[in-house]
C-alpha cells in the first residue's frame, strides 16, 4: 500500500479554528470533505517548512507563530495510507485566501464536529474538543 506523509495546520484566531473544504475527487472518501489545511512533505524539507510551504501555497497564509506538533495520525484510506503530522498555528486576521479549497469555516472548538470531516482528520477534531 502507498504511503504518503503529510503535514496538516490548526489555524486559530482567538477562540475560532479555520477548516477548509476540499474539492471534488475522483476518490469519494475525501471529496468535498472538510480538512485542515497542508500537504506532502518534500524531500529535504522539515514538517514545520511544509507546513509554512504549503499555508503559502494554498493559502497566501504566513502564521504568526506554530506551535510544536499537536497530534500524528495514522489512517489507512482504501488507496494508500496516510501518515500525517498536525500543528497549532496562529493567525492574526480572518481573512485568508482559498486557492485550492471550495470553501471554509472559521468555528468555535465546540462545533467543528458538526462539519463532515476527511476521516484522517477526525482523530484531530476529536484531541481538539478533549483538551478543550
Amino acid at each position: 500500500m502507498k504511503k504518503v506523509e503529510v503535514v496538516a495546520a490548526i489555524i486559530c484566531f482567538e477562540n475560532e479554528i479555520f477548516c477548509v473544504q476540499r474539492p471534488k475527487n475522483k476518490l469519494s472518501y475525501i471529496s468535498r470533505k472538510f480538512e485542515f489545511p497542508g500537504g506532502k512533505i518534500e524531500k529535504g524539507e522539515t514538517e514545520k517548512e511544509a507546513l509554512k510551504r504549503e499555508l503559502i501555497e494554498e493559502l497566501n497564509f504566513i502564521p504568526t507563530k506554530i506551535d510544536d506538533l499537536f497530534v500524528t495520525v495514522i489512517h489507512k484510506y482504501p488507496d494508500f495510507e496516510l501518515k500525517m503530522h498536525s500543528f497549532k498555528c496562529y493567525s492574526e486576521t480572518k481573512d485568508i485566501q482559498l486557492n485550492e479549497h471550495i470553501s471554509s469555516e472559521w468555528l468555535a472548538i465546540k462545533d467543528i464536529d458538526k462539519l463532515d470531516w476527511a476521516e484522517a482528520d477526525i482523530p484531530i477534531v476529536n484531541k481538539l474538543i478533549e483538551d478543550e
